[in-house]
């Protein structure tokens, strides 16, 4: 099924190469599953890289995460991505993708030079009075160099592989091939929209190919924290910045994992903590536009009690709308309010049927279980994790652009409990909350919403009898048309053309053994050891039908 929707000949090498690794991991099943064709299903055999069996069974979430690994930077980084569908995979599948590498082995830097030297538009060594060869830093997209320009200020180069962009392109074509199969083969997997996620990794994938897109990121974040003098951004070198590398200042700080340098060096952790925490809300509640991944690794602690954020290769953004339903929500669950988290869930429905009478049930034993929880043991990761499993449980798959937004708030409390085991989430959330709420109904912001909203009427009562005016021609034309999607409708046509000729066949059958018991009875014609000849064919022909006609139903079975 796959060869047919493979439709780029240079696309099937790499799905040999996949079907490989996966088989190599013991994941042929899965091969077989999404209908790759008997030669790439026995990738295993013909490259010969059977399957060895260990002592014990590999969970399957280990054997996924090691054929991402595998697979180079497009699996690596759809892992990474899955590790924040927390209401799609349950917590084994997330804890895995979690693990994937981000580190990798560095490549000889003469093999970034010529791109580096291209990118930057003249010798290196009229713009660096320095440049250290040995990767400080490698990824799978990019590895960073440390250098010094002339003016002596320190800097990175965060410098793109060379060669991987066809790489990338040939997996994310195989990508969206696999979720639309996926779509057509498990049904039940359709809530959960596997051509969109595909759809959006591809788009940020391709962001985050673009080194320039990342310095726009950076120079963003700086713009908003520029009155904060506790938040620290790298800034840019735009006149050497491009797609293939991104020039910006060097952060000597303290890594967010090296507490005991932390300590040593005088700093207050719950002061940072709480810097940490109010940075990354602002972020969330205030901008709208938020560091998908503040984990330590992406965090510096500098002196005077400030802290730096670095890579902003991943971010998220909330359009106002889906503020304010994350607001309600916050709220609600500081509150308690059953009601309010149960209006923000049927938001996120969409489509989906929904036991209402059900779900509220679960909410109420939901909060039932936080009630008189005091608020210092009350985790946020926790509490949206115990929701999104009473989502999953009720087949509502979490809206895509929350999924960056839940894991970077489960990623910033974890990071402010290292700090401070008395870090309390909620209780830094709640007055963000509280302004937001307040900013909703002062009168400048019920003014620009009431403006919006006449404006969209007065334009929809203006355009009416324009737009009525053309439905009634083009009825009158008969071009008005209904389509109707329904879905597997030409599966659900090949089989009832397979279940016809059966049944056609089957009728044949029949009417060839009537037939062939009434010739028996005639005393004339040819004869075969005693028996009408004619009559001896018939009921053989009539064996062979029966034979095919049982086994064509067993098969059916099967699939």
């Amino acid at each position: 099924m796959l060869r047919e929707t493979f439709s780029v000949l240079r696309d099937l090498p790499r799905v040999r190469e996949i079907s490989a690794v996966f088989v190599r991991n013991g994941l042929g099943d899965l091969v077989h599953r999404l209908g790759i064709p008997a030669m790439f299903e026995r990738a295993g055999q013909i490259l010969h890289v059977p399957v060895e069996p260990g002592d014990e069974p590999i969970p399957a979430p280990v054997r996924v995460r090691l054929a991402f690994e595998a697979l180079g930077p497009t699996f690596v980084k759809l892992g990474q991505v899955l590790a924040t569908r927390v209401d799609v995979f349950p917590q084994d599948w997330i804890t895995e993708f979690e693990k994937l590498q981000t580190n990798v082995p560095g490549i000889p830097f003469e093999q970034l030079e010529a791109d580096l030297q291209k990118a930057i538009g003249m010798p290196l060594d009229q713009v660096f009075r320095q440049l250290d060869r040995t990767p400080i830093g490698a990824a799978s997209i990019a590895q960073v160099h440390r250098a010094t320009l002339f003016t002596g200020e320190e800097v990175i180069l965060k410098i793109r592989r060379p060669g991987i962009i066809s790489k990338i392109e040939a997996d994310l074509r195989i990508l969206h091939h696999i979720a639309a199969l996926v779509e057509f083969e498990w049904p039940d997997l359709r809530r959960y929209h596997p051509v969109s996620i595909v759809e959006q990794f591809s788009r940020s994938l391709h962001r985050e190919l673009d080194l320039s897109v990342e310095a726009r990121n950076v120079d963003r974040f700086r713009r908003n924290f520029e009155c904060d003098p506790r938040i620290v951004v790298p800034g840019i070198h735009w006149e050497w910045t491009s797609e293939i590398v991104n020039v910006q200042e060097y952060i000597d700080g303290i890594p967010g994992n090296e507490l005991k340098r932390v300590d040593q060096s005088g700093l207050d952790r719950k002061e940072l903590a709480a810097i940490g925490a109010d940075a990354v809300l602002k972020m969330i509640l205030i901008d709208g536009y938020f560091h998908a991944d503040p984990h330590p690794g992406n965090v510096f602690y500098l002196e005077g009690g400030r802290i730096a954020f670095i890579d902003f290769g991943m971010v998220g953004r909330l359009p106002h709308y889906r503020r304010d339903q994350i607001v309600d929500l916050l709220a609600a669950l500081a509150n308690r309010d059953e009601q309010g988290i149960l209006d923000v869930i049927l938001d996120w429905s969409g489509d989906v049927v929904i036991d209402e009478e059900k779900l509220a049930a679960d909410i109420a034993d939901f909060i039932f279980d936080y009630e008189y929880l005091p608020l210092k043991d009350i985790r946020i990761g926790a509490l949206l994790n115990h929701m999104i499993s009473i989502m999953r449980e009720h087949t509502i798959a979490l809206p895509p652009d929350l999924t960056l937004l839940f894991k970077a708030l489960i990623t910033l409390e974890g990071l402010g409990r290292q700090l401070d085991p008395e870090f309390e989430m909620v209780a830094h959330m709640t007055p963000f909350v509280r302004e937001v709420v307040i900013d909703r109904y002062r009168p400048s912001s019920l003014l620009r919403r009431i403006k919006h909203e006449a404006a969209d009427t007065l334009k929809l009562l203006s355009s009416a009898p324009r737009d009525i005016g053309k439905l009634l021609k083009e009825i009158r034309r008969g071009k008005v048309k209904i389509d109707f999607d329904l879905k597997r409708l030409d599966h659900f046509g090949i089989q009832l053309n397979r279940a016809a000729n059966r049944l056609t066949l089957g009728i044949v059958t029949g009417c060839l053994i009537i037939a062939s018991a009434i010739v028996m009875t005639v005393p004339s014609g040819p004869r075969l050891w005693g028996m009408s000849m004619f009559g001896f064919m018939g009921f053989f022909i009539a064996f062979l039908n029966s034979i095919w006609i049982i086994f064509s139903i067993w098969r059916s079975a099967k699939d």
